[in-house]
């Protein structure tokens, strides 16, 4: 494995800024691992290098002082976002040949911070679900063992991070989407509070519910690409210009001295064999004179509160879509637009006043910890044939998010969390835990999981993809 590949961002762009490496180098290196293991992970089925080429031409004709805080580095966006002049399917059928006229929010404040980008990374359609694969590029398996799920839906960003094809990955949380394929492939994400990262132009600009969030293999560079991701404009709705350097916050680390846990949240069962990982590493925390306490918000009500805002959300993003459109659309997806189109005002009221009430008292709760810690999820990585949890034994559409209950609870409160690996059962399997930090605390938050990230001391360099005696890359439909 190329050098380069095995450093972290930051070292990556202390390179770059100093003139040890250049842009076209960095590219290179990427453009050959890609062709060394993606074949077999499918992390990045979207490829852009003459664009990306490009734009370090355009770049270099900068002065050095004025080529941004990633100075030419690549990052990966997630194939639910625009990048001008690049192919854009949102995983789906329905616009498998579009190519994008204008780019995101999201990609033009990355691109103004001096990133490159280089490629899409792969995504269940329109996000749907926690396991990545979709009908116009088949499945992204797990780099650790490629008969398993990424999980999703950036599962794309997760595994390229994993198998060394990206640095930086851009990806984006609804019901852990984020922090699901993070923890089942040993890297770091980033959900952060409402307003901190923008995104749009979107059809709810208010809506809290959806994160555009950072990944990578560790905290340090979550900071930094969330602080490059950050801006403030007018298309984005909710929108706050930030008072503190994420960045600056990420690189350092603050002992937390007092932490909640859960092992469920109280809402879900959780793997016995995450639960020993869990519990050791709750262990780790305490021995360090930090004050741990078995707590957690009381979340009653949160499922029936997730269940309707998430189908009002189907409604509103893809509710458009024409008859023609919705045979070619896979049938979770269809179930959740219909349930969100037969809401009524009492379903919508309720839920609103409920995510309120949920909000307040885990606000309230998180005043007196620095962080509250849980399972990232409540299962192991599963195979990638199966479309989520439990569906080859007959559960319905109805039930195909409910496995991801542990991660959507944190999105109904709104508050920030950073999801990192703090070990691994004997076969090598990652587990991942959520740090939840006070509203607007991501600062902070960030602080403390650098700290935790250094006591742990996990090894999260990109591994070559594990593929079991007798399997290959395995497919979908």
């Amino acid at each position: 494995m190329n050098e380069l590949i095995e450093l972290f961002a930051v070292d990556v762009v202390a390179r770059l800024r100093d003139g040890r490496v250049s842009p076209n180098e960095v590219l290179d290196a990427l453009e050959s691992r890609i062709g060394e293991v993606d074949h077999v992970v499918n992390a990045l089925p979207i490829r852009c290098f003459d664009r990306a080429r490009s734009s370090v031409a355009s770049l270099l004709e900068r002065p050095r002082g004025e080529r941004g805080p990633m100075y030419g580095l690549p990052v990966a966006i997630k194939d639910l976002s625009d990048v001008a002049g690049v192919r854009t399917t949102l995983g789906s059928r329905v616009f498998e040949n579009r190519i994008a006229e204008q780019s995101d929010l999201v990609v033009r404040h990355l691109e103004a911070a001096g990133g490159v980008v280089y490629a899409k990374s792969n995504t269940p359609e329109f996000g749907a679900g926690g396991n990545t694969f979709n009908d116009v590029f088949g499945a992204t398996v797990n780099p650790r063992d490629t008969r398993l799920s990424a999980g999703g839906s950036s599962g794309g960003a997760a595994a390229a991070l994993a198998s060394g094809t990206a640095w930086l990955a851009h990806g984006s949380d609804l019901a852990g989407s984020l922090r699901t394929p993070a923890a089942f492939c040993g890297v770091c994400s980033l959900r952060p509070s409402p307003g901190r990262i923008p995104d749009g132009p979107l059809p709810a600009p208010f809506d809290v519910l959806a994160a555009e969030g950072s990944m990578a293999r560790c905290v340090a560079d979550l900071g930094l690409m969330a602080d490059a991701m950050t801006g403030v404009h007018h298309a984005a709705g909710i929108c706050s210009p930030p008072a503190v350097s994420l960045e600056t916050a990420a690189s350092a680390a603050r002992k937390p001295m007092r932490i909640a846990y859960s092992d469920d949240l109280g809402i879900t069962r959780v793997d016995d064999a995450i639960l020993a990982v869990f519990r050791d590493f709750i262990d780790t925390l305490a021995a360090t004179g930090i004050d741990v306490v078995a707590a957690a918000p009381d979340f009653t009500g949160v499922h029936e509160t997730f269940d309707v805002l998430r189908a009002l959300d189907y409604a509103t993003g893809r509710g458009t879509l024409t008859d023609a459109q919705r045979v070619l659309v896979k049938p979770e997806v269809s179930w959740n637009i219909d349930r969100g189109l037969r809401l009524t005002g009492d379903e919508i009221a309720v839920a609103r006043r409920a995510q309120g009430r949920l909000y307040h008292e885990s606000a309230a709760f998180m005043q007196a910890y620095d962080v509250l810690v849980c399972p990232a999820t409540s299962i192991l990585p599963y195979p990638v044939e199966e479309r989520y949890p439990g569906h080859a034994n007959g559960l319905p559409v109805a039930e195909y998010y409910r496995w991801l209950a542990i991660a959507y609870a944190v999105t109904v409160v709104a508050l920030p969390v950073v999801t990192i690996p703090v070990g691994f059962l004997e076969n090598a399997t990652p587990v991942g835990v959520q740090l939840v930090g006070r509203a607007h605390g991501d600062a902070d938050l960030l602080s403390a999981a650098r700290w935790i990230e250094e006591l742990l001391a996990i090894d999260c360099r990109p591994v070559d993809p594990c593929v079991p005696p007798g399997t290959g890359r395995r497919g979908m439909s």
